[in-house]
């Protein structure tokens, strides 16, 4: 069985954003707020059903997808793109490809203890957050 991703994630850090922003055509106004925001992920899994929620005071951003079926994913809010997207299991991983206009896009979640990793890529750029369950 997977990892359990159920619960709320509230961050703690978060390394080399604004470089993916760049990577992603993010506008320097939305980069310079988005810094400054804290996000909380909300996960909602049933079994390779995800209903996913990233929370800021800026923005909103919702993601429901099953594992392993391919979907149309539209950025609006974030980098206003049309992706295709695909996340599969890798162990207890999820990896997302997201195929478009920039190249080597997609982010991988992992748990360790009560930590949620999150690694975003675009290009030759990589964020790392990590969160916190909330208890």
């Amino acid at each position: 069985m997977p990892a359990d991703y159920n619960g709320t994630w509230v961050m703690e850090s978060n390394d080399n954003f604004e470089d993916y922003m760049k990577a992603l055509d993010i506008d320097f106004a939305t980069r310079k707020i988005a810094l400054h925001l804290s996000q909380t992920k909300v996960f909602v899994q049933n079994g390779d059903k995800f209903e996913t929620k990233t929370l800021s005071t800026f923005r909103n951003y919702d993601l429901n997808f099953t594992v392993g079926e391919e979907f149309e994913e539209n950025t609006k809010g974030l980098d206003n793109r049309v992706v295709k997207t695909l996340v599969v299991w890798d162990g207890d991983k999820l990896v997302c490809t997201q195929k478009g206009e920039k190249a080597n896009r997609g982010w991988t979640h992992w748990i360790e203890g009560d930590k949620l990793h999150l690694e975003l890529t675009c290009l030759d750029k990589v964020c790392h957050q990590v969160f916190k369950k909330k208890p």
